[in-house]
C-alpha cells in the first residue's frame, strides 16, 4: 500500500503535468500547430490516466475542476493575443477555434468585458 506522502506527491505531479500540458496545448492551437482543442478525456489519456482520476486529482489539489483551468488558460492566451492590435479580434477568436460571437460571449463571461473593451484598456 502506498504511503500518504507518495499519494500526495503523485497528486502534485499529475497537477503539474496537467498545467504544463495545457500551456503547451493552448500555444499549439493558437499558433496553428494543432487545429482544435482536445477534450478533457483526451488530455487525460495523453497523461496516461483516466478522465475521472484527472478530475478527482485536480479538484483535490486545487479545489477547482480541470475545465476551470483549461478555460482560464485560454482566456490568458486570448488576453496575450488581444494586446497585439495588429491582429483583429476575429482573427484572435479563430486562432483559438472560436467563432467571433461565441468568443466574445466566452471572454465576457470570464472577464466581465468584451474583447474590444479589453483591447481599449491595454
Amino acid at each position: 500500500m502506498k504511503k500518504k506522502s507518495q499519494l500526495t506527491s503523485r497528486s502534485k505531479e499529475i497537477t503539474s503535468q496537467y498545467f504544463r500540458f495545457l500551456d503547451q496545448h493552448i500555444n499549439d492551437v493558437a499558433d496553428g500547430r494543432i487545429l482544435e482543442f482536445m477534450e478533457l478525456n483526451q488530455i487525460a489519456s495523453e497523461l496516461a490516466i483516466s478522465h475521472q482520476h484527472l478530475t478527482d486529482t485536480i479538484k483535490k489539489e486545487t479545489g477547482e475542476n480541470p475545465c476551470h483551468f483549461y478555460d482560464e488558460k485560454i482566456i490568458l492566451k486570448a488576453k496575450e493575443l488581444l494586446k497585439n492590435k495588429n491582429i483583429s479580434i476575429a482573427k484572435v477568436s479563430l486562432s483559438l477555434t472560436y467563432d467571433p460571437s461565441n468568443f466574445s460571449k466566452f471572454f465576457k463571461k470570464w472577464t466581465g468585458i468584451t474583447p474590444g473593451e479589453f483591447r481599449k484598456k491595454v
